[in-house]
């Protein structure tokens, strides 16, 4: 995602438009509201995290986990492989700073542990991207399927530390050759990142996060497979 790019008409609206509060969901330890973004005659609902609603954390520094959200955007769409929902970064709102998400109308009964066998089976991309992102939190209702069978990624506030902390779901690959269109992609980024190719990077994490970042994309590139789960506690809990 290059800032040649031609502006992307829905960020544009979540990075412009009037915020305005509808709820507030309950579940999750951080403050996360339901709310509507309007501008010249568009509207469409949004996932608002203030950064003052966030719940302090002892490895990750305070107030950046909205941003951390907007990183994990900037990377699928970086990869090319349209994993998480437009998101943005609002330095301004009811609450404060916080990051702006398109929400998804999905029956959130459509996670990873109700997916067909088919649709478990496409999920390669999503497992290659928690490793890059180091994903330290991937729920099974943080993976969702929509109406057209498209798989969406949400939720990525705790990711992208510079030590291994990856605990996830999908796990269903280790060990398996990474397919050679997604170490393509893998390769691309990686070489981006160290051209400083997606400059909206540079403002979201720390230079420690993004050199960290690089070095996983370099060993699964060199290691050719999908890692295996390490020691420790690889799996999230709850799980869904």
């Amino acid at each position: 995602m290059s800032s040649t790019h031609k502006p992307d008409p829905t960020l544009e609206l979540l990075t412009h438009g009037e915020l305005r509060l509808e709820g507030q969901f309950v579940w999750g330890s951080n403050y996360t509201f339901l709310a509507t973004v309007t501008a010249e005659g568009r509207k469409v609902k949004a996932v608002y995290k203030p950064q003052r609603g966030e719940r302090p954390l002892w490895d990750f520094p305070d107030g950046t986990l909205a941003a951390r959200e907007v990183a994990a955007f900037v990377t699928s769409a970086a990869l090319g492989w349209d994993l998480v929902p437009p998101t943005v970064l609002r330095p301004e709102g009811p609450a404060g700073a916080g990051s702006l998400q398109l929400f998804l109308d999905i029956d959130p009964e459509r996670h990873i542990f109700t997916f067909s066998e088919e649709d478990r089976g496409r999920l390669r991309p999503a497992a290659a991207f928690d490793v890059l992102v180091n994903n330290a939190d991937r729920k099974g209702g943080h993976i969702l399927l929509g109406p057209d069978r498209h798989i969406w990624l949400i939720d990525h506030g705790v990711c992208f530390h510079e030590e291994d902390k990856l605990r996830t779901v999908l796990w269903d690959f280790a060990g398996e050759p990474i397919p050679s269109d997604l170490r393509a992609d893998v390769e691309r980024f990686a070489g981006g990142l160290g051209r400083h190719q997606w400059p909206e990077l540079d403002s979201l994490l720390t230079t420690e996060e993004i050199q960290a970042m690089a070095g996983r994309a370099e060993r699964l590139l060199a290691d050719g497979r999908f890692p295996l789960p390490g020691p420790g506690r690889p799996y999230p809990w709850p799980l869904i």
